[in-house]
């Protein structure tokens, strides 16, 4: 399914795409952007739109140096460009960070985009192009820097969720019988790899974007937003390794303490079998039954045996519990 948004004086409204084709033949014709739902569609798109074949073959129809889905920011003939990023999207509930995949076609003044994957970006773009202050003066420019904000926020998000994330897992690492957070710790730890493997492409594009605009002088309201964007996603970067780091800490810590415990069990563990074996022992000497033991014919014999076994058996048991092994 196609959906097809022109601008005009009001800014951008939603126009059939049926009709978009009459629009972009005019002689003086608008911005336009057309959005489909994969990117399998997005080379028929383009051509429907008039995108010229050589530049759909060296970017959406795969006739380029790369893959088409693979992530990338391609310059083409003419000043287009082809920008294919992961999407972010962070569920609390089950703690997964979830990616999906996003297209852009810049050619002109016409942008082709395309989603799949659970990223649901589409109307984090429509809110974006809806505040016209925040967009660059080249309206062929709109979508894209759109895109890329939303783009950013979106990886903001998931930062901040993933931040609530480790938050409560704190509590619970350094909260006695609390359970065992090392499942959890790992699983975020996953979650997090997968967030910043997601963010790779953006982080290599922005810096070429940035020199691309200081090389062309263009207007400073987009040198600002470009700047700002970059920041903003290297700051998000920077926490996600914190965050990473952090969990690493957290895990040494949950296992120094495991270790702990486990060196306490251990002696008392000793400390009950140096206690079982001595009664142990004089109850196998007993048990050998020999002719020449003078124990054997004494009425006090028996008693003393087990008189000497529990004492022997408590002096231990007191030595261990004031050295802390009990």
């Amino acid at each position: 399914m196609e959906h097809a948004w022109v601008h005009g004086d009001d800014g951008w409204t939603a126009t059939a795409p049926d009709g978009l084709l009459g629009l972009l033949a005019a002689p003086e014709p608008p911005a336009a952007w057309v959005h489909v739902d994969s990117l399998d569609a997005l080379a028929d798109a383009a051509r429907q739109a008039g995108v010229p074949e050589s530049v759909v073959r060296r970017s959406v129809a795969g006739g380029g140096v790369r893959e088409p889905r693979h992530p990338q920011l391609r310059r083409l003939p003419g000043g287009g460009r082809y920008l294919v990023s992961p999407t972010l999207t962070y569920d609390a509930a089950t703690r997964d960070v979830r990616t999906g995949l996003w297209a852009a076609l810049v050619v002109d003044e016409v942008t082709l985009t395309a989603e799949e994957g659970p990223g649901a970006l589409l109307d984090d773009v429509l809110e974006h192009l809806g505040d016209a202050e925040h967009l660059p003066q080249d309206r062929g420019s709109h979508v894209f820097a759109a895109v890329l904000m939303s783009l950013v926020r979106r990886a903001g998000d998931v930062e901040a969720g993933i931040g609530e994330a480790v938050a409560d897992v704190e509590q619970v690492v350094f909260t006695p019988d609390a359970g065992d957070p090392a499942e959890v710790v790992y699983d975020l730890k996953r979650e997090i790899a997968e967030a910043r493997r997601a963010l790779v492409p953006l982080l290599a594009a922005f810096p070429e974007l940035v020199a691309e605009q200081e090389d062309s002088r263009r207007e400073t309201r987009t040198m600002r937003w470009m700047r700002r964007l970059d920041a903003v996603l290297t700051k998000v970067d920077r926490h996600l390794d914190a965050h990473d780091d952090l969990l690493g800490d957290m895990l040494n810590v949950h296992l120094s303490r495991v270790s702990v415990r486990q060196n306490e069990d251990m002696r008392k563990i000793s400390a009950w079998a140096a206690i079982i074996a001595v009664p142990t022992l004089i109850a196998g000497v007993y048990g050998m039954n020999f002719d020449h033991m003078p124990e054997l014919h004494w009425l006090v014999g028996y008693p003393a045996a087990l008189l000497l076994m529990g004492g022997a058996a408590f002096w231990l048991f007191r030595l261990f519990k004031r050295s802390g092994w009990l």
